[in-house]
Parts: C-alpha cells; sequence; structure tokens
C-alpha cells in the first residue's frame, strides 16, 4: 500500500530555514508526480508545490522563490526547502501522490 512519511517541521523564528522530507514506498516513486500541501490554522489544505517525473516544478505564487521542491528517486524520497520563512507559513505540511496524503508535519514560524 501507498505510504507518505513526512518529517523535518518545527519551531522556526520569521527568516529562517527548514527542510521537509517525505519518505515514499509501496508505488513507482520514480515515475510519480509528487506534491506538497499545507493546511494552515482554520483553514482548508492548499496545493503548494509539485515536482513532476521529469523534475519540472510548480509553485503557488506566495512560496515561489523562496521554497524549493525536489525528490531523490534513489532514497524515494521528496523534499521542501523552505527559506525566508514568514508567520503566514505557520500550517501542517502533507506530501502527496495521486488521491493519496500522508501524515502531515508542523511548521510554526514565530518569534
Amino acid at each position: 500500500d501507498v505510504q507518505l512519511q513526512a518529517s523535518g517541521g518545527g519551531l522556526v523564528q520569521p527568516g529562517g530555514s527548514l527542510t521537509l522530507s517525505c519518505v515514499c514506498s509501496g508505488f513507482d516513486f520514480s515515475r510519480s508526480s509528487m506534491s506538497w500541501l499545507r493546511q494552515a490554522p482554520g483553514k482548508e489544505i492548499m496545493w503548494i508545490s509539485t515536482i513532476y517525473h521529469n523534475g519540472q516544478t510548480s509553485y503557488l505564487d506566495p512560496v515561489k522563490g523562496r521554497f524549493t521542491i525536489s525528490r531523490d528517486n534513489a532514497k524515494n524520497t521528496l523534499y521542501l526547502q523552505m527559506d525566508d520563512l514568514a508567520p503566514a507559513d505557520t500550517a501542517v505540511y502533507y506530501c502527496r501522490v495521486g488521491s493519496v496524503r500522508g501524515r502531515g508535519t508542523l511548521v510554526t514560524v514565530s518569534s
């Protein structure tokens, strides 16, 4: 069965950086497009970035230029490098493949 395990969240000060990881199993990772989503407190879950099987990427405008999605096909792992974090980035972050979303990891940006 498909399993997605996100990690790397935590508390960070505004302007700081974090890298999230998502270890995947149960499907052909290298052939799959992978996405990151987030859900801010009191808000609906929102797509923020996708990396396609060919390596092309796309981002939601508010994170463009600050977040970088990447993948390591040898490790079946998806990453999200987040720089210049702001309080508005506080959310639970999830990775997704197709219709399957894994457990999230909480990112809190606060001084």
